[in-house]
């Protein structure tokens, strides 16, 4: 369909300054004073996964009591033309439609409105009563339908013509009887006809074209195990392998984890290589860390030799998907002193009076074996063009996900760059931003196009600083770009919650993440096998970080947590009120130490609540306050099921009171499914 409504902009006027009326639109009497979802007024793109539901309102109306006609106006980016969706009123001016973009890429969506004479007419219409107004208003609607004919075509036109002619002639007739003359102007299967040809010449649209990326759903929903790759040998002080990878793939797939991490696969520089536990003296022995990146071998385009080819490479993709896995690399854009790029392109870094390079610190940790790059630099442009080249190359070799190391040290614009020329050729490309930073700085990269984001709940422990901070993560306007991804721990990050090394600290830590978020991720084998002796006291760092040195793993201790792990990452995936983030909310619970919360799927058939007992020593016990009808459960009276999925017992509630009690010497928290009661025709009662 063409375009055919206008912005209509207002423009001020000085007042009794006849010669400005002519940029006053006199006839434009409708308003769009808003359109929601809207991130800083259209500036960036709202996020939503391809093939679910967009659900936009605006705030429409106009003066006077004549009747609004509101339409949602969508089309993916690179097209001209607008599909349009009728809005519907909520009441207060509010109006609401909704679309789905069935495939990943970028679109845009505003609103259009106008006054609508036809509906006006037959609003006014159907409050009349006395004859003679019934045959006046019956007169006026005829010269309404008419012209609605004169916009239509074929039959249409014909079988409008005729109602006008029909309405026009019996409200002339002196015998024609008020109720037959209102059923006939009130006819409903002729108002659809009219409906599709109305007069639109005085639409208002809303001033912005509002953005929207669609990705797909593994950027709504997914589960992350990290692991470095050089520690996958089967030997003890041997580098691992892709190969070795391979070996491990059906255990990780067996744990339920969707995407596989790698730490940065490239070759590590040896001037200024640092030793086991970050100490400034390499051994000749000594790996280093894979995030100082760049040697002789080469750079960011280039695979540690130790680790295979990129034919092994290649090889290890095709059989991580076999398992249900994506590979998703670590985007690290700085370089050790021996990069290559050091050499080639001096500019491209800070230098020092002394003659050397600015390497990273932060305060009061260093880097000595890092450069950053320097984005102020005269050659911006071709290091830029390097850089995407960079993301170019590995979505060459296959890879669709990147973990992106510290983000917010980099120039935001080339953020906003980068992603979105790589997303508008390879829109299922997905970016996840590990910025532990500044709140503001945090949400910015989301904005700028991150698919993803890592969050703040690693140092969230208290049951209020959990619902605090979820209750932000899970409400607008921040749901609808930021999208959390919650990590337990991460190489750099050994929480002393978790330095204990209590099984059920791990334990509900895990489902925590697992089901406070739709997206989370652990670093293994450290969680599963319970690593948690720190670097020094007070310090966040492991103890013998596998950073600097190569580790050797028991997959086969019996005291793995991977079975439960294993679980949890099942109950996920078959439960699709936990592959989403909008829904959750926090339940009242009478015990500071136990926590509970709900979520449930789009349709509300699915149903689940989990119950966490924060303190790792104790038995906890409370009543959580949960409504029938809440959860889909009418009459408010009638009993219904909670099945606890991790241990598979099931419970009768029935009420809004309910009693739990968890045990941290077993498993420190339940995850519900709420199970409705249902009867079948031999009277027997089963829940669903």
């Amino acid at each position: 369909m063409k375009n055919i409504f206008s912005t209509r902009p207002a423009a001020a006027a000085s007042a009794g300054a006849e010669s400005d009326l002519g940029a006053w639109q006199g006839d434009a009497r409708a308003v769009v004073d808003a359109v929601l979802p809207s991130i800083d007024n259209g500036r960036f793109a709202v996020k939503c996964v391809a093939g679910e539901r967009v659900t936009v309102r605006a705030h429409c109306f106009t003066d006077g009591h004549d009747v609004l006609r509101v339409q949602l106006c969508w089309r993916a980016q690179e097209q001209s033309e607008f599909r349009e969706v009728p809005m519907k009123p909520l009441g207060n001016d509010v109006w609401e439609a909704g679309f789905s973009p069935p495939s990943a890429g970028r679109y845009v969506y505003t609103v259009v409105a106008w006054v609508d004479p036809f509906e006006s007419w037959r609003h006014e219409m159907s409050r009349r009563v006395d004859l003679a107004d019934v045959r006046v208003a019956a007169q006026v609607g005829a010269l309404e339908i008419a012209a609605a004919g004169a916009r239509a075509e074929g039959d249409d036109r014909v079988t409008l013509q005729r109602w006008a002619t029909e309405l026009d002639a019996t409200a002339a007739n002196p015998g024609t009887d008020v109720a037959a003359l209102k059923a006939l102007a009130l006819d409903d299967e002729y108002a659809v006809l009219a409906r599709r040809h109305p007069d639109r010449r005085h639409a208002v649209r809303h001033t912005v074209e509002l953005p929207l990326v669609a990705d797909r759903e593994r950027a709504r929903f997914s589960t992350w195990y990290e692991l470095f790759p050089r520690s996958a040998g089967t030997q003890p002080g041997v580098h691992g392998t892709f190969k070795d990878v391979e070996a491990r793939l059906p255990a990780i797939a067996e744990m339920g984890f969707d995407v596989l991490y790698f730490p940065p696969i490239h070759p590590i520089g040896r001037i200024q290589r640092k030793g086991p536990n970050n100490s400034l003296e390499a051994g000749p022995g000594d790996v280093g860390s894979p995030w100082a990146i760049g040697a002789e071998e080469g750079g960011h385009k280039s695979i540690l030799p130790e680790l295979g080819t990129e034919e092994d490479f290649r090889r290890l993709l095709a059989r991580a998907a076999e398992h249900g896995l994506e590979i998703a690399m670590d985007i690290a854009f700085q370089c050790a002193p021996d990069h290559p790029y050091v050499k080639a392109h001096p500019d491209w870094f800070r230098w020092r009076p002394d003659g050397t390079v600015q390497y990273a610190e932060n305060p009061p940790k260093k880097y000595q074996d890092i450069y950053p790059f320097n984005f102020e630099c005269e050659g911006w442009r071709a290091l830029w063009a390097e850089l995407k080249s960079v993301i170019d190359h590995w979505i060459g070799q296959g890879v669709r996900i990147f973990r992106v190391d510290n983000p917010h040290t980099k120039a935001f614009p080339f953020w906003e760059w980068v992603i979105g020329e790589v997303k508008r050729k390879h829109p299922d490309a997905i970016f996840l931003a590990e910025a532990f930073t500044r709140p503001k700085v945090m949400h910015r990269l989301a904005k700028l196009g991150f698919s993803q984001s890592y969050t703040y709940f690693t140092w969230r422990n208290t049951k209020e600083e959990l619902q605090e901070y979820f209750t932000e993560l899970s409400t607008e306007p921040g749901i609808d770009y930021f999208r959390p991804n919650v990590w337990p721990n991460t190489p750099d990050i050994l929480h002393e919650q978790l330095q204990s090394g209590e099984t059920a600290v791990f334990m509900s830590r895990l489902v925590l993440a697992a089901t406070l978020a739709a997206n989370y991720g652990i670093y293994g084998p450290a969680y599963e096998l319970r690593e948690h002796l720190p670097r020094s006291p007070g310090s966040e760092e492991y103890l013998d970080s596998e950073k600097y040195q190569l580790r050797h793993w028991n997959h086969d201790d019996p005291a793995s947590l991977a079975p439960f792990i294993a679980r949890v990452n099942r109950i996920r995936r078959e439960n699709p009120a936990l592959q989403s983030d909008r829904t959750l909310r926090f339940l009242h619970i009478d015990n500071p130490q136990l926590m509970a919360y709900a979520k449930s799927s789009a349709d509300g058939a699915n149903v689940v609540v989990t119950v966490v007992n924060l303190d790792p020593h104790n038995v906890q016990e409370g009543w959580v306050g949960l409504e029938p009808a809440s959860v889909g459960v009418n009459p408010p009276s009638r009993a219904f099921q909670m099945h606890d999925l991790l241990s598979g017992q099931r419970f009768l509630w029935q009420g809004d009171w309910h009693y739990v009690r968890l045990d941290p010497r077993s498993v420190p928290a339940h995850i519900f499914v709420v199970r409705r009661r249902h009867g079948d025709e031999r009277g027997f009662d089963y829940f669903l």
